[in-house]
Protein backbone atom coordinates (compact mmCIF):
# COMPACT_ATOMS: atom_id res chain seq x y z
CA UNK A 1 0.00 0.00 0.00
CA UNK A 2 1.18 3.35 -0.96
CA UNK A 3 0.44 6.32 1.25
CA UNK A 4 0.04 9.41 -0.31
CA UNK A 5 -2.09 11.43 2.14
CA UNK A 6 -2.37 11.69 5.99
CA UNK A 7 -5.01 13.35 8.08
CA UNK A 8 -3.28 14.14 11.63
CA UNK A 9 -5.82 14.70 14.17
CA UNK A 10 -5.05 17.43 17.29
CA UNK A 11 -3.10 20.23 16.23
CA UNK A 12 -1.87 20.86 19.59
CA UNK A 13 2.34 19.96 20.49
CA UNK A 14 2.30 16.91 19.08
CA UNK A 15 -0.20 16.96 16.83
CA UNK A 16 1.37 19.68 15.13
CA UNK A 17 5.21 18.53 15.14
CA UNK A 18 3.70 14.87 13.09
CA UNK A 19 2.35 16.83 10.70
CA UNK A 20 5.52 18.78 10.10
CA UNK A 21 7.48 16.09 9.84
CA UNK A 22 5.16 14.51 7.50
CA UNK A 23 4.68 17.31 5.20
CA UNK A 24 8.66 17.90 5.07
CA UNK A 25 9.04 14.02 4.08
CA UNK A 26 6.78 15.09 1.29
CA UNK A 27 3.53 14.06 2.16
CA UNK A 28 0.26 15.87 1.81
CA UNK A 29 -1.24 16.59 5.48
CA UNK A 30 -4.48 17.64 6.66
CA UNK A 31 -4.31 19.07 10.29
CA UNK A 32 -7.53 18.93 11.92
CA UNK A 33 -9.16 20.09 15.35
CA UNK A 34 -12.05 20.85 16.36
CA UNK A 35 -11.73 24.79 15.79
CA UNK A 36 -10.18 26.98 13.09
CA UNK A 37 -8.19 28.77 15.91
CA UNK A 38 -6.38 25.77 17.32
CA UNK A 39 -5.46 24.58 13.69
CA UNK A 40 -4.04 28.09 12.62
CA UNK A 41 -1.54 27.98 15.81
CA UNK A 42 -0.37 24.42 15.29
CA UNK A 43 0.15 25.70 11.92
CA UNK A 44 1.82 29.08 12.73
CA UNK A 45 4.01 26.71 14.95
CA UNK A 46 4.84 24.68 11.90
CA UNK A 47 6.30 27.74 10.60
CA UNK A 48 8.10 29.47 13.20
CA UNK A 49 10.04 25.51 13.35
CA UNK A 50 10.54 25.10 9.79
CA UNK A 51 11.58 29.47 9.70
CA UNK A 52 13.91 28.94 12.47
CA UNK A 53 15.34 25.63 10.42
CA UNK A 54 15.80 27.91 7.33
CA UNK A 55 17.87 30.25 9.43
CA UNK A 56 20.52 27.39 10.35
CA UNK A 57 20.81 26.40 7.30
CA UNK A 58 19.29 23.41 7.74
CA UNK A 59 16.48 23.62 5.29
CA UNK A 60 16.46 25.72 2.27
CA UNK A 61 13.49 28.55 1.78
CA UNK A 62 11.91 26.24 -1.27
CA UNK A 63 11.87 23.38 1.47
CA UNK A 64 10.19 25.24 3.65
CA UNK A 65 7.53 26.56 0.79
CA UNK A 66 7.07 23.43 -0.16
CA UNK A 67 6.76 22.37 3.29
CA UNK A 68 4.08 24.26 4.12
CA UNK A 69 2.16 23.70 0.62
CA UNK A 70 1.35 20.62 1.72
CA UNK A 71 -0.05 20.85 4.82
CA UNK A 72 -4.31 21.82 4.53
CA UNK A 73 -6.12 23.30 7.64
CA UNK A 74 -9.20 21.25 8.55
CA UNK A 75 -11.83 21.76 11.05
CA UNK A 76 -14.43 18.83 8.95
CA UNK A 77 -13.44 15.37 10.24
CA UNK A 78 -15.22 14.41 6.78
CA UNK A 79 -12.11 15.66 4.77
CA UNK A 80 -10.45 12.22 5.99
CA UNK A 81 -12.32 10.69 3.24
CA UNK A 82 -9.59 11.43 1.13
CA UNK A 83 -6.34 9.87 2.94
CA UNK A 84 -4.43 6.61 3.48
CA UNK A 85 -3.65 7.03 7.51
CA UNK A 86 -4.87 8.82 9.90
CA UNK A 87 -2.94 9.37 12.55
CA UNK A 88 -4.82 10.41 16.04
CA UNK A 89 -2.79 13.23 18.42
CA UNK A 90 -6.51 14.49 20.62
CA UNK A 91 -6.39 14.39 24.38
CA UNK A 92 -5.42 11.35 26.40
CA UNK A 93 -8.57 10.25 27.02
CA UNK A 94 -9.58 6.59 26.57
CA UNK A 95 -14.10 7.83 25.34
CA UNK A 96 -12.91 10.53 23.20
CA UNK A 97 -10.20 7.85 21.18
CA UNK A 98 -13.05 5.50 20.52
CA UNK A 99 -15.42 8.15 19.32
CA UNK A 100 -12.97 9.46 17.45
CA UNK A 101 -12.39 6.01 15.80
CA UNK A 102 -15.88 5.16 15.14
CA UNK A 103 -16.32 8.28 13.21
CA UNK A 104 -13.11 7.57 11.00
CA UNK A 105 -14.44 3.93 10.26
CA UNK A 106 -17.18 5.05 8.90
CA UNK A 107 -16.05 8.30 6.83
CA UNK A 108 -12.46 6.54 5.78
CA UNK A 109 -11.96 4.69 2.79
CA UNK A 110 -11.33 0.56 3.28
CA UNK A 111 -7.53 0.70 2.74
CA UNK A 112 -7.09 3.39 5.33
CA UNK A 113 -5.17 2.76 8.01
CA UNK A 114 -5.81 4.54 11.21
CA UNK A 115 -3.21 5.07 13.82
CA UNK A 116 -3.22 6.31 17.42
CA UNK A 117 -0.12 8.63 19.11
CA UNK A 118 -1.82 7.48 22.60
CA UNK A 119 1.03 7.41 24.78
CA UNK A 120 0.04 4.65 27.20
CA UNK A 121 -3.82 3.59 25.95
CA UNK A 122 -4.68 -0.33 24.88
CA UNK A 123 -4.38 0.01 20.89
CA UNK A 124 -6.37 -3.35 20.88
CA UNK A 125 -9.50 -1.88 23.19
CA UNK A 126 -9.28 1.43 20.96
CA UNK A 127 -9.28 -0.32 17.95
CA UNK A 128 -12.30 -2.55 19.32
CA UNK A 129 -14.44 0.63 18.57
CA UNK A 130 -14.19 -0.09 14.51
CA UNK A 131 -14.62 -2.57 12.10
CA UNK A 132 -10.92 -2.60 10.60
CA UNK A 133 -9.14 -3.88 13.70
CA UNK A 134 -6.72 -5.42 11.55
CA UNK A 135 -5.79 -1.93 10.33
CA UNK A 136 -5.60 -0.26 13.88
CA UNK A 137 -2.11 0.63 15.07
CA UNK A 138 -0.31 2.59 17.70
CA UNK A 139 2.21 5.27 16.77
CA UNK A 140 3.61 6.92 19.61
CA UNK A 141 6.28 9.84 18.56
CA UNK A 142 8.04 11.78 21.29
CA UNK A 143 8.19 14.98 22.36
CA UNK A 144 9.48 17.14 20.59
CA UNK A 145 8.56 15.35 17.52
CA UNK A 146 10.72 17.51 15.04
CA UNK A 147 13.57 16.49 16.78
CA UNK A 148 13.23 13.19 19.09
CA UNK A 149 13.80 9.74 16.57
CA UNK A 150 11.75 7.30 18.52
CA UNK A 151 9.00 6.27 17.35
CA UNK A 152 7.25 3.06 19.34
CA UNK A 153 4.99 1.37 16.60
CA UNK A 154 2.24 -0.57 18.58
CA UNK A 155 0.58 -3.69 17.59
CA UNK A 156 -2.87 -4.52 18.62
CA UNK A 157 -4.36 -7.71 19.13
CA UNK A 158 -5.54 -7.92 15.14
CA UNK A 159 -2.70 -5.76 13.92
CA UNK A 160 -2.04 -7.37 10.41
CA UNK A 161 1.90 -7.82 9.29
CA UNK A 162 1.39 -5.94 6.29
CA UNK A 163 -0.22 -3.02 8.11
CA UNK A 164 2.69 -2.84 10.45
CA UNK A 165 5.19 -3.36 7.99
CA UNK A 166 3.64 -0.25 5.79
CA UNK A 167 3.41 1.94 9.08
CA UNK A 168 7.62 0.60 9.57
CA UNK A 169 8.12 2.13 6.56
CA UNK A 170 6.42 5.02 6.43
CA UNK A 171 8.28 6.04 10.13
CA UNK A 172 11.53 5.27 8.23
CA UNK A 173 11.13 7.82 5.29
CA UNK A 174 10.22 10.25 7.88
CA UNK A 175 13.88 10.08 9.12
CA UNK A 176 12.73 8.63 12.65
CA UNK A 177 13.73 5.04 14.20
CA UNK A 178 10.70 2.51 14.18
CA UNK A 179 10.99 0.14 17.06
CA UNK A 180 7.83 -2.35 17.52
CA UNK A 181 5.84 -2.82 20.82
CA UNK A 182 3.57 -4.93 22.02
CA UNK A 183 0.42 -3.96 23.68
CA UNK A 184 0.83 -3.24 27.31
CA UNK A 185 -0.30 -0.69 29.57
CA UNK A 186 2.37 2.24 28.65
CA UNK A 187 4.15 0.22 26.00
CA UNK A 188 7.99 0.52 26.62
CA UNK A 189 8.97 4.51 26.62
CA UNK A 190 6.13 5.16 29.95
CA UNK A 191 6.19 1.79 31.59
CA UNK A 192 10.04 2.71 32.84
CA UNK A 193 9.46 6.72 32.52
CA UNK A 194 6.49 7.49 34.47
CA UNK A 195 7.50 5.46 37.34
CA UNK A 196 11.06 7.00 37.87
CA UNK A 197 8.96 10.46 37.65
CA UNK A 198 6.60 9.03 40.17
CA UNK A 199 9.50 7.63 42.36
CA UNK A 200 11.38 11.35 41.98
CA UNK A 201 7.71 12.86 43.53
CA UNK A 202 7.39 10.30 46.60
CA UNK A 203 11.37 11.02 47.46
CA UNK A 204 10.08 14.68 47.22
CA UNK A 205 6.79 14.04 49.21
CA UNK A 206 8.53 12.20 51.91
CA UNK A 207 11.24 14.85 52.32
CA UNK A 208 14.17 13.14 51.22
CA UNK A 209 15.77 16.02 48.96
CA UNK A 210 14.41 19.34 47.79
CA UNK A 211 13.79 18.80 43.90
CA UNK A 212 16.65 20.79 42.74
CA UNK A 213 18.71 18.43 44.61
CA UNK A 214 16.84 15.59 43.02
CA UNK A 215 16.65 17.04 39.55
CA UNK A 216 20.57 17.60 40.05
CA UNK A 217 21.47 14.00 41.57
CA UNK A 218 19.91 12.48 38.09
CA UNK A 219 21.61 14.82 35.44
CA UNK A 220 24.60 14.77 36.83
CA UNK A 221 25.11 11.62 38.72
CA UNK A 222 22.53 9.13 35.75
CA UNK A 223 23.91 12.01 32.95
CA UNK A 224 20.08 12.54 32.15
CA UNK A 225 19.63 15.56 30.22
CA UNK A 226 16.49 16.85 32.35
CA UNK A 227 16.12 16.33 35.82
CA UNK A 228 12.72 14.39 36.08
CA UNK A 229 11.00 16.89 37.93
CA UNK A 230 11.76 19.33 35.64
CA UNK A 231 10.64 16.61 32.69
CA UNK A 232 7.37 16.18 34.55
CA UNK A 233 6.68 19.98 34.72
CA UNK A 234 7.52 20.10 31.18
CA UNK A 235 5.24 17.08 29.85
CA UNK A 236 2.46 18.29 32.55
CA UNK A 237 1.86 16.54 35.40
CA UNK A 238 -2.11 15.76 34.37
CA UNK A 239 -0.63 13.57 31.68
CA UNK A 240 1.82 11.87 33.87
CA UNK A 241 -1.02 11.47 36.92
CA UNK A 242 -3.14 9.99 34.01
CA UNK A 243 -0.42 7.37 32.69
CA UNK A 244 0.35 6.57 36.12
CA UNK A 245 -2.96 6.13 36.91
CA UNK A 246 -3.25 3.65 33.63
CA UNK A 247 -0.48 1.70 34.49
CA UNK A 248 -2.01 1.15 37.94
CA UNK A 249 -5.29 0.12 36.37
CA UNK A 250 -3.76 -1.84 33.49
CA UNK A 251 -1.27 -3.81 35.82
CA UNK A 252 -2.65 -3.47 39.21
CA UNK A 253 -0.05 -3.83 40.96
CA UNK A 254 0.57 -0.74 43.67
CA UNK A 255 4.31 -0.27 42.62
CA UNK A 256 2.49 1.98 39.67
CA UNK A 257 0.24 3.98 42.56
CA UNK A 258 0.40 7.50 41.85
CA UNK A 259 1.95 9.55 45.01
CA UNK A 260 0.33 11.77 46.45
CA UNK A 261 1.56 14.89 45.78
CA UNK A 262 1.14 14.46 42.61
CA UNK A 263 -2.63 14.04 42.80
CA UNK A 264 -2.66 17.00 45.18
CA UNK A 265 -1.03 19.43 42.39
CA UNK A 266 -3.06 18.15 39.53
CA UNK A 267 -6.16 19.11 41.77
CA UNK A 268 -4.63 22.54 42.29
CA UNK A 269 -4.27 23.05 38.70
CA UNK A 270 -0.40 22.97 39.08
CA UNK A 271 0.06 21.33 35.93
CA UNK A 272 3.63 22.41 35.01
CA UNK A 273 4.77 24.62 32.15
CA UNK A 274 1.60 25.01 30.43
CA UNK A 275 0.21 26.39 33.60
CA UNK A 276 2.96 28.52 34.57
CA UNK A 277 3.42 26.49 37.75
CA UNK A 278 4.08 22.72 38.88
CA UNK A 279 7.44 22.02 41.11
CA UNK A 280 8.76 24.81 39.26
CA UNK A 281 7.39 28.41 38.92
CA UNK A 282 7.27 29.40 35.32
CA UNK A 283 5.10 32.96 35.84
Amino acid sequence: MNIKNIMVIGAGQMGSGIAQVCAQAGFNVYLNDLKEELVQKGIGVIKKNLTRSVEKGRMTEEDKTATVDRLTASTNIHDAKHVDLVIEAAVENMDIKTKIFAQLDEITPEHTILASNTSSLPITEIAAATKRPKQVIGMHFMNPVPVMKLVEIIRGLATTDEVYQVIEDMTKSLNKVPVEVEDFPGFVSNRILMPMINEAIYTLYEGVAGKEAIDEVMKLGMNHPMGPLTLADFIGLDTCLYIMETLHEGFGDDKYRPCPLLRKYVKAGWLGRKTGRGFYSYE
